[in-house]
């Protein structure tokens, strides 16, 4: 049955950072894939390219009303930017009063440019923009800055050059009231090599109905990424061991994503690759973040409002504290989802201090096997439920809410009848 100090001993294995398309997440994929083999099965890796240019360099240095060279790091993807002296501006929220006057400016944000606020922007006529990391309280020992992307799906709106900097430097140029800001960002495009790991179990009864497992095992720098989400991985390694010791009616794909923290990459490239059988999918079964010592458990739904109830119920069949919710997660769920297939996340969320993701503090340390084979017991009752059915109880279609709050987290525009 689940052995909570085997799926943390696989853990400690690929508890290292692991970013998208580097040697270490290719180091993770094949210990993945050594795993599978042990337990008596043959996978196999995936290859799919994602795009990760290289700054060479990155300079933001405030020239009035006082003069100060900053740590600073690109947004890779965002393109160049030579040397150039401009008017800067600190802008709040992002809205038409704070963009109505930065044509031509470098703006300070308190937020990442994505899907909703990122067409503002580039409309807006501004020259750069800078975000920040951290907290005003971090002590420069503890200030990790990371290269961020600047992701595809916002880039349909054009591409704007962008810096990050350090919490506690934002405060200080905005208590300066920094006014000009002199910035350059050179950076040459590179393409990496990413992997999806794959094994699947065909059914004994019901073959031609399949249920997708999945979780993605790299990490953001400066991360371990043992709770985000090689907890996930190791949960859905011990469930391929149970089915494998006891076979499914139902064929089953395992799926380690790749590359999920630049954009769930991994999850998309899987969906267009293998977009002709997606019709013998049935469900999609996601874990991203679990194992926290202190926390709670998680389901969301992104299908039919009926699937809530069904886990609702077995929850308190079983006597499992599980909270449910119909919404969409930001995670390898939504690209299945997307195309059709019901989804379900579960999750381990950790309580206020218990747990942290995407820094340097996500620890094995707060983490046990305990809280593991919690989660995948639960995961594991419900996979079991659906599998042993005699006819598949769940519906296929997407209800109109779900499409319409896919479509929203995706900015997939449609047309108005």
């Amino acid at each position: 049955m689940i052995d909570g100090n085997r799926e943390f001993d696989l853990l400690k294995k690929i508890g290292f950072i692991r970013t998208s398309g580097s040697e270490e997440e290719l180091k993770a994929a094949q210990i993945l894939l050594d795993e599978i083999k042990a337990i008596g099965l043959e996978g196999k890796l995936d290859a799919f390219p994602v795009r990760n240019d290289i700054v060479e360099e990155a300079v933001l240095e405030i020239v009035e009303p006082y003069q100060k060279s900053y740590r600073v790091t690109g947004f890779t993807c965002s393109g160049n930017l030579e040397e150039t002296v401009a008017e800067f501006k600190y802008v709040e929220d992002l809205n038409d009063i704070d963009l109505h006057d930065v044509k031509g400016k470098v703006i300070l944000m308190n937020t990442r440019p994505g899907i909703k606020n990122f067409e503002k922007i580039v409309k807006s006529g501004a020259l750069a923009f800078v975000t920040f990391q951290g907290t005003i309280k971090d002590s420069l020992e503890e200030s990790d800055l990371e290269e961020r992307k600047l992701r595809e799906s916002v880039k349909k709106y054009g591409c704007l050059p962008g810096f990050n900097i350090l919490a506690r430097d934002a405060q200080e140029i905005v208590l300066k009231k920094a006014s000009k800001v002199k910035v350059k960002l050179i950076q040459t495009e590179k393409e990496w090599i990413s992997h999806n790991v794959m094994v699947s179990i065909p059914g004994s009864e019901y073959s031609d109905e399949e249920i997708n497992f999945c979780g993605h095992y790299d990490s953001v720098p400066f991360s371990t990424g043992v709770y985000d989400n090689g907890a996930g991985s190791v949960i859905i390694m011990e469930i391929l061991r149970y089915f494998k010791e006891n076979p499914p009616k139902r064929t089953m794909n395992f799926l380690w994503f790749g590359s999920e923290e630049v954009g769930l990459e991994g999850s998309k490239y899987y969906i267009q690759k293998y977009a002709d059988t997606l019709d013998r999918s049935i469900l999609t079964i996601n874990v991203d973040v679990a194992g926290c010592v202190l926390g709670r458990d998680l389901a969301m739904v992104t299908a039919d409002e009926s699937l809530c109830h069904y886990i609702e119920h077995l929850a308190k069949e079983i006597n499992f504290s599980m909270n449910v919710k119909q919404q969409v997660y930001s995670s390898d769920s939504t690209p299945f989802a997307n195309a059709g297939v019901p989804a379900v996340s579960f999750a381990r969320f950790g309580a206020e201090g218990g747990a942290f993701i995407h820094c340097r503090y996500d620890l094995i340390d707060w983490l046990s096997s305990d809280s593991l084979a919690h989660t995948t017991e639960f995961v594991l009752a419900f996979a079991n439920r659906i599998d042993q059915a005699k006819i598949n109880p769940i519906v296929r279609k997407m209800p109109e809410n779900m499409v319409k709050d896919i479509h929203q987290y995706l900015d997939i525009k449609t047309e108005k009848k």
